[in-house]
């Protein structure tokens, strides 16, 4: 039988691959961390898994003479996963805090955060309509705490995930979307404490800029997946790859004609280190995969397919009374400006990424906490 510690390191030399594509795709812009103090909020999350593993990989290989420090903040309402202490307790420059971040912060002995890495937040719809006044507390006033944490800091830079929801459901003509587009979104209903806070969460970024100086960066977030990301989750991808792994069909809550882009882990921390690092405060940028757009019917063949699974695609709706409403029918982003401005290309085929997302469950989901 496979040791923990045995599962760990195997587990993180299959994901130094994706680590080494970033550091090539960023550059001597890493060059910007060495030494540097990081804090990263909702580390127990997806994004939380990419950025602690990528730094801890950048420590080992890349700034050894000069390592950065990461302080790891959650406040665990689901749990602290077992992948979050195995990585902690193998990164000395890595230090675990509990931290509810709708209260303000209580600085520790000693620490200064040159960047911030605000990643908590509530992001699953299955998750967030079951609380939604939390889903806004943690939006607003826990983004309003770490401003005001990078404000005090004097901090180089703080990253805020918006969100590609902000968009709502555009008209045809606004598809791919573009950063200017302001938006088609309800402000009553199942999605808004999501959508609303997000976009509240801008105008906070915007103004602490305008009247602190805080240099607040913003990124819009377009269906990012890939390992780290919880089989319970209750996103499409992670829904669909749990029906791979109980060798059933796939189970489709809509009609199947919706559609969206995915961009893989990899590409999504990419575009998020160039946001932080740029000269460009409080604007927003998406971050994403701006092809293929495809329909959930086509994703769930392309993911039997990527299985080598016989099984086939089927429609059975919800229980969840609200599970579509508010559902935006396309999401696609404009990446002109993030192209042009940072610099930025998302590099891996969505096959290739679904390949190894489901390498990971397969193989390494021993790893994390999936209830």
């Amino acid at each position: 039988m496979t040791s923990d510690a045995s599962l760990f390191m195997r587990a993180q030399e299959w994901l130094d691959e994706d680590w080494a594509r970033m550091e090539k795709a960023l550059g001597p812009r890493l060059e910007a961390f060495r030494g540097k103090h990081i804090l990263v909020t909702g580390a127990a999350g997806f994004l939380g898994f990419g950025f602690l593993h990528f730094f801890a990989y950048l420590n080992r290989n890349l700034l050894r003479d000069g390592r950065l420090s990461i302080v790891a903040a959650d406040n665990y309402i689901r749990g602290c996963p077992r992948w979050l202490t195995e990585l902690v307790a193998a990164s000395p420059n890595m230090e675990l805090v509990r931290q509810d971040i709708t209260k303000p912060w209580t600085d520790l002995a000693a620490s200064h955060f040159d960047f911030i890495i605000h990643g908590a937040s509530i992001a699953s719809p299955k998750v967030y309509r079951q609380y939604p006044l939390e889903t806004l507390d943690t939006n607003i006033s826990g983004l309003r705490h770490m401003l005001e944490l990078a404000k005090r800091h004097q901090s180089e830079s703080i990253l805020y995930f918006s969100s590609s929801e902000i968009y709502g459901d555009p008209p045809a003509h606004e598809i791919p979307t573009n950063e200017a587009y302001r938006g088609n979104v309800s402000c009553i209903g199942p999605r808004a404490c999501y959508d609303e806070s997000k976009r509240l969460g801008e105008t906070l970024c915007y103004l602490y800029h305008q009247q602190h100086g805080v240099p607040a960066k913003i990124v819009r977030p377009f269906n990012n997946f890939g390992p780290g990301l919880r089989l319970a989750d209750g996103r499409v991808l992670p829904d669909f790859c749990r029906d791979i792994l109980a060798d059933r069909d796939i189970v489709l809550r809509s009609d199947g004609s919706p559609t969206r882009t995915f961009c893989y882990v990899s590409d999504a921390l990419t575009g998020y280190l160039l946001t932080l690092l740029s000269s460009h405060h409080a604007e927003p940028f998406n971050i994403g995969s701006d092809a293929p757009e495809i329909s959930m019917r086509d994703l769930g063949q392309m993911l039997l397919q990527v299985a080598g699974s016989t099984r086939h695609v089927i429609h059975t709706p919800s229980e969840e009374v609200d599970y579509l409403t508010d559902n935006p029918n396309r999401r696609c982003p404009n990446l002109s400006k993030s192209r042009s401005l940072l610099g930025y290309t998302p590099l891996v085929d969505l096959k290739l990424g679904l390949s190894r997302m489901l390498h990971w469950y397969k193989h390494f989901v021993g790893l994390e906490e999936l209830a």
